[in-house]
Formats: structure tokens, C-alpha cells, sequence
């Protein structure tokens, strides 16, 4: 080996590479691959497993998880609450492995986070094809299954053969690294190309650093924006996850109280501002409150603040309703700032947030407009406390009660962590952010199965922080493995488990639309055929018992307040079990969400459905 080489297998040179990238953003420097999870079998172990060996804990950690797909979203939880200044990467054989990665992949670039996914991969060579778990195309030899991640993908790259790792490596880093391209990044690495070994240049391994930018916005787009805002007469701030990545919640809070524009916030965007703050309405769209979406309705300046706009967001477009409304976006990326033909400022959350702060100088709301939004506010905290309240301390708790008992129960410093279900839209309405990074709800994906995992990773991401994952049976028995990891770990992650047999909010959902609650139950077959009959016999906790948790069950709201206090003082993994009272406590949506229903039926309960669909989907507009 020369002075100015190193002979490395590429799976070694890869591993040390990682070891040394770093992100930097306003003078804080963070690991960009912090660690790495893996799961090892013939298309990894002898290359990523041995390298990863051979480079010891300093250099890479590593962690051991159960499921491919549980392994990306711990990783995605973890970078999400660092802001994704710093991520973490996957390592799979090759076949199932690999594929298990899609639908992490998936939610991590929708919800635009950064994880870097490394598969194995056939022999580069095809020496010995077809090899274990291969995927044999007829006219296109250079196919794979991990083809299955190009389309989920930020970044995709084969590498085959060493000197390819060099450029694919650095293209790797500057995707995870760019606040505005950032998403699931894949390198799928051949079998045999992983363990080649290669004169590698030193000037590889050096550290590098990749400086996380904020762009401000342009001066033309910013005076555009400024006279824009100063015209309005009912303005609305749209929070989204934008403001949470850029840190931009400070900059938020001293834009809402110079202009008294009040603030709304989508699932990713909730806890920009806290709950009690005089400008803070709440969760927007089909599960948003009474108070934000009539704002919404009548507003004539929408201002989206790092937000992508979802169907929940806009009601599926009907939400925005005063004919005279336009839009004025802040994004990082062009691609969202252009929506609902807006009027843009592709910048830094935070650094656009400032500056229009100075250029509104003086300007701010009617009184009359902020004594409305302050009222309406004061009557939705109303709601919140009928749905948190309970008569009777020794009955069975309902879901909301449920989300009550917890918020007695919480610090300022806690994570709630959430993803699919009937919660999602009872947090939206009701859960009361105390802090930035204490409202963590997967919901660009909405993927069952992701809370587990993501508790995990927001563990290691902020340790010592008490972090509750909330889950319903439907989503437990998706992907509970992940439990084995938080007890090896020794992570004290809370699971909540809500039992309510089935899949409660597509039940309601079904029922809605026609479907008359159709195979969203859990339980046993009738005479008729249909899962009509009893409950089935499944001990949820006794499972998680099984898995290493410490699990305390809780049939009454007294006993739910006294095992959510257990469980916050534990410093073990544990699980708080409920059986919850499916009596429907939760205020019902405010705003419309688009779920086709069947043109024609014979079903009455489908024919209504299809008479209601009418009318609200004549509502829907284009914003042109």
C-alpha cells in the first residue's frame, strides 16, 4: 500500500467513509450516519457485517433489529428528532431483506427525512447465477428486486464495482445532507463487489463536513410576499414540518405575536407554537378544529410555512373557501412552494420567517380578527376538556379519555408518537403540544407498525427523554418485534396499547362511505359468514409480556392515571394496557376528506353513501 492509499474491501472503505461525514448548520456540528441498524444474511454478512466488525462501535454503533422495515423507521424517528442534521443507516441481505425496505423507504422520503439504506445485491460478476434469493428477469440482467427502491428513492445507485463507491458515496452524503432533496437514499451493494478489495485514496477517508444551508428568499418574492401580507384582511399561517426541521419555531412565535396572524398547523407542523400561545388555533384540515378550519374557510391569505399541502390539509379542496383567496408559500423547496398556484418563497423556514418579520414592521391584524380567532380558540379548549374529562374515575376509559389521562401524566419534555388509526385524528384536535418535538405523528405515510420502532429511535436520538408510543391492537399486530430491541437496548420506551378489536378508525371510515364496517373487525366468524361474532381471544398484553416488557394493565381511568405514572418514573421498556370503551367521545371532523364511493350499488347503506359523496365533492375547487 502506497502513502497515499489504503487497500480496503469496499464494504470496509464504505463503513469508514460514513465514519467520517459530518453536518454542520449554524455553527453545530452532528455525525451525518450515526450508526448503523442490520439485520445479516448471506448478501451482507461477509461484507457490510465483517467491515462493520472490523471498524468496532466507535467508528460505526450498531444496532441489531428484528424487521428490515422497523429497522428504517427507528432510523427515520431518530432523524426526525434531530431536526435531520444527522441519520443512520440500514444493512440487509439481499431478496426479502431487501424488499422489507420499500415501505420504510417509502415514508421516509414522503415525509421528506433522511435514512441511508444499504442492501445487498447480486453477484456483480454473475458468476455463479442464478444465486439464492435472486430475481431472474428474460431480457433485463441487470434487474434486481432492490429496482424496487429506485422509485422510493432520493437517490439510487448500484455499485458495481469498487471505484463506482467513490462518486455514489459523495452524491449519497450531498442528498441527505440538502434540507431540500433529503429523503430514503440507496446504495445496493453486489454480493461480491462488497468484499473486492481496493487501493482506495487517502483523501476518501478524510472528514468532511456537508454545511446545511438557509437560503433567504429572493428580494423581489420577499417585497411580493410583504405587500401580499399587508393587503390581506384575514390572513392564516399554515404550520407544516418545514418550521420543525428548520428550527424556525422561535422565528414563528415572534412572526405571529408582531402580526397577530394567527397560526394553524398540520400533523407534521403541530407544536410550532404551543398550545396555549394567543395565536395558536390548532390542527387544520378534515382533523382539524372548529376554530382553525372557519378561519381556513374565510381566510383570504393563506400563508404556508414549510408545508406540502395533503388532502387533510385542504379538505381535498374544499377547506379554502372565500373566492377571493390566494396563497403565499414558504418552502425550501420550489416544488412545494409552487402549490395552489402560490405565490412563493423558496427559502429557509426560519430565515424566511425573519425576514418577513422585519419588512412587517409595524403592520398587524384588526383587533376585531384576532378578538374572533381569540374566542373561537377560548370555545375549541372547551371541547378539549369535555373529551378529556371523565364522570366517572372507575368506569372504562374512552379513546379520548385515554389521550386526557396521558396529558396529565406528561412533561413538557415527553414525545408522543403516532402514525395511523383513529389517533391520528384525535391527536390532531385535542393533544396540547408543550414543546417543539413533543408531538411526533408519522402522517405523510400514515404507516401502521411505525410508532414501536420510531419510539426507539427518538430514544436513542434524545436519551432520557420519556417517549409514549401510542398504538391500537390493528397496529401492534402489524409490527410489534421491535419490543425485543428496546428491552436489549435497555431504552425505557412507553408503548400505550389501546384494544378495541379491529381497525376502529376504517370501521367508521367504511361505515361512512357505504362499506357497512366490512372485514374491519377482530373477531370470530358468525353463522352468516361474516366476522360478526365474538371478540377473539387475543391477550395483546400477555404478548408484550412475552417480549420482555414490563406491562401493567389498566381497566378503569383511576388505574390508567396511576400505570402512566408508573410507567414515566420506569426505567425499564414498559407497556400500559387498556381496553378501551368504543363509545364515540372525540368531536366530530370539521372538514371534508375525499374517499371515492361506489358510483352505482344495490346496498342502500352504499347508495346514500354515494348521495352524500355528491354533494360534498361539488364543493371541491382548483385554486388557479
Amino acid at each position: 500500500m502506497s502513502a497515499r492509499t489504503r487497500r480496503l474491501t469496499t464494504a470496509q472503505a464504505l463503513v469508514r467513509f460514513l465514519s467520517a461525514q459530518y453536518t454542520e448548520r449554524d455553527g453545530v456540528r452532528h455525525r451525518l450516519i450515526a450508526g448503523t441498524w442490520g439485520i445479516f444474511g448471506h448478501g451482507n454478512v461477509a461484507g457490510v457485517g465483517q467491515a462493520l466488525l472490523e471498524a468496532g462501535e466507535d467508528a460505526m454503533p450498531f444496532h441489531q433489529g428484528r424487521n428490515e422495515q422497523s429497522m428504517v423507521h427507528a432510523a427515520v424517528g431518530y432523524a426526525r428528532q434531530l431536526n435531520r442534521l444527522s441519520a443512520q443507516a440500514v444493512t440487509t441481505s439481499i431478496g426479502p431483506g431487501a424488499t422489507n425496505l420499500v415501505t420504510g423507504a417509502a415514508l421516509a422520503t414522503i415525509n421528506r427525512l433522511p435514512v441511508l439504506l444499504l442492501p445487498g445485491d447480486y453477484f456483480a460478476s454473475h458468476a455463479p447465477d442464478p444465486l439464492l434469493q435472486q430475481l431472474e428477469h428474460p431480457v433485463e440482467a441487470d434487474v434486481s428486486v432492490n429496482d424496487t427502491l429506485r422509485p422510493v428513492s432520493r437517490y439510487f445507485d448500484r455499485v458495481t464495482r469498487p471505484e463506482v463507491l467513490i462518486p455514489s458515496a459523495l452524491q449519497a452524503m450531498r442528498v441527505l445532507a440538502d434540507p431540500a432533496e433529503t429523503g430514503a437514499v440507496t446504495l445496493a451493494l453486489p454480493q461480491d463487489v462488497q468484499a473486492e478489495a481496493y487501493d482506495w485514496p487517502e483523501e476518501f477517508f478524510a472528514e468532511r463536513v456537508w454545511y446545511v444551508r438557509r437560503p433567504a428568499p429572493d428580494p423581489v418574492e420577499l417585497a411580493a410576499a410583504v405587500e401580499a401580507i399587508r393587503s390581506a384582511e384575514r390572513p392564516l399561517v399554515v404550520a407544516g414540518g418545514g418550521v420543525h426541521h428548520s428550527e424556525g419555531e422561535a422565528a414563528l412565535k415572534a412572526f405571529a405575536e408582531a402580526t397577530g396572524i394567527p397560526v394553524a398547523s398540520t400533523q407534521a407542523g403541530k407544536g410550532s407554537l404551543r398550545h396555549d400561545h394567543p395565536q395558536d388555533v390548532g390542527g387544520i384540515g378534515h382533523t382539524g378544529t372548529a376554530t382553525a378550519d372557519e378561519l381556513a374557510r374565510t381566510a383570504d391569505l393563506v400563508i404556508g410555512v414549510g408545508t406540502r399541502y395533503t388532502d387533510f390539509t385542504t379538505a381535498s379542496g374544499t377547506l379554502f373557501r372565500n373566492p377571493d383567496v390566494r396563497f403565499l408559500n414558504l418552502n425550501i423547496t420550489a416544488f412545494d412552494a409552487h402549490k395552489l398556484a402560490a405565490r412563493t418563497l423558496v427559502c429557509d423556514a426560519r430565515t424566511g420567517l425573519e425576514k418577513l418579520s422585519e419588512g412587517l414592521a409595524g403592520h398587524h391584524v384588526t383587533e376585531a380578527y384576532e378578538a374572533e380567532y381569540r374566542a373561537g380558540k377560548e370555545r375549541w379548549d372547551e371541547v378539549v376538556q369535555t373529551a378529556y374529562r371523565a364522570a366517572d374515575e372507575n368506569a372504562v376509559p374512552t379513546q379520548t379519555q385515554v389521550l386526557g389521562a396521558l396529558d396529565a401524566a406528561v412533561g413538557d419534555e415527553d414525545v408522543v408518537i403516532n402514525a395511523a388509526g383513529s389517533l391520528p385524528g384525535d391527536l390532531h384536535k385535542l393533544w396540547r403540544s408543550r414543546s417543539p418535538r413533543q408531538y411526533h405523528l408519522e402522517y405523510g405515510y400514515s404507516c401502521m407498525g411505525y410508532e414501536i420502532p420510531a419510539g426507539i429511535g427518538v430514544q436513542q436520538a434524545a436519551p432520557g427523554t420519556p417517549v409514549w408510543a401510542l398504538v391500537g391492537d390493528g397496529t401492534y399486530l402489524m409490527m410489534p418485534t421491535e419490543i425485543v430491541t428496546a428491552v436489549q437496548e435497555r431504552l425505557p420506551v412507553n408503548i400505550v396499547l389501546l384494544q378495541n378489536h379491529g381497525y376502529a378508525s376504517i370501521g367508521g371510515l367504511s361505515e361512512e362511505t357505504g362499506g357497512e364496517r366490512f372485514g374491519t373487525a377482530y373477531r370470530f366468524r358468525a353463522a352468516d359468514g361474516t366476522f360478526t361474532g365474538a371478540p377473539l381471544p387475543v391477550d395483546l398484553a400477555a404478548n408484550a409480556a412475552s417480549l420482555g416488557m414490563d406491562v401493567l394493565r389498566a381497566k378503569t381511568v383511576r388505574e390508567l392515571r396511576e400505570a402512566l405514572a408508573v410507567a414515566r418514573a420506569s426505567d425499564r421498556p414498559t407497556c400500559v394496557y387498556v381496553e378501551t370503551d368504543p363509545a364515540p367521545t372525540a368531536p366530530p371532523a370539521e372538514a371534508w376528506w375525499d374517499v371515492p364511493v361506489a358510483e352505482t350499488a344495490t346496498r342502500e347503506a352504499a347508495v346514500e353513501a354515494r348521495e352524500r359523496y355528491d354533494r360534498r365533492a361539488a364543493g371541491r375547487r382548483r385554486h388557479l
